[in-house]
């Protein structure tokens, strides 16, 4: 019996290997300038995301921003992580960061990971982290992109759903 898992888990590695199923994906730069740049190889609402959240980056924080309309003068959290997953044609309206904690599928995705809880929600897009503090540009106000990760502790781990597939919105 142990020697047919065995076997079995190798031909499952195989054929993951053979599809490219599990493979690292490719991550996002960051500029000096605090810009992102998407994979060549990303889908095309990956790439769209990252260029959304180049223009509002540097936009201050306000809370409720982007809940109203999608164009804003500040974005709070849930609002940045709604703009992106919008530009991407994921969301039709804005959620709050409990919204976000029962949005998507559950767990991470290959190229999106939503983290959210009742008080906040950032993102990891292709690699960076979307969120609206300790970013690298860190001013202490507003939506940037980091490099450094935070602790998922506390938080409801969620992906969008249909990524690949995704039509993006033009802007």
């Amino acid at each position: 019996m142990r020697r047919g898992m065995a076997i079995l888990t190798v031909v499952c590695g195989l054929l993951l290997a053979a599809t490219g199923a599990g493979a690292a994906v490719p991550e996002a730069t960051l500029l000096p300038s605090g810009r992102a740049v998407a994979p060549p190889s990303a889908p095309p609402a990956v790439r769209a995301m990252i260029e959304a959240g180049n223009r509002i980056r540097h936009r201050p924080y306000r809370w409720g921003g982007g809940h109203r309309d999608w164009r804003s003068r500040g974005y709070d959290c849930s609002g940045s992580v709604s703009y992106v997953m919008h530009a991407a044609g994921l969301l039709e309206s804005p959620l709050d960061s409990t919204g976000f904690m029962r949005w998507g599928g559950g767990g991470g995705g290959q190229w999106v990971r939503v983290y959210a809880n009742r008080e906040h929600v950032f993102a990891v897009i292709a690699g960076l982290r979307w969120d609206t503090s300790m970013t690298t540009e860190d001013d202490g106000d507003g939506p940037g992109w980091s490099e450094e990760m935070r602790s998922g502790r506390g938080f409801r781990l969620r992906h969008p759903l249909g990524v690949e597939g995704a039509i993006p919105l033009s802007r």
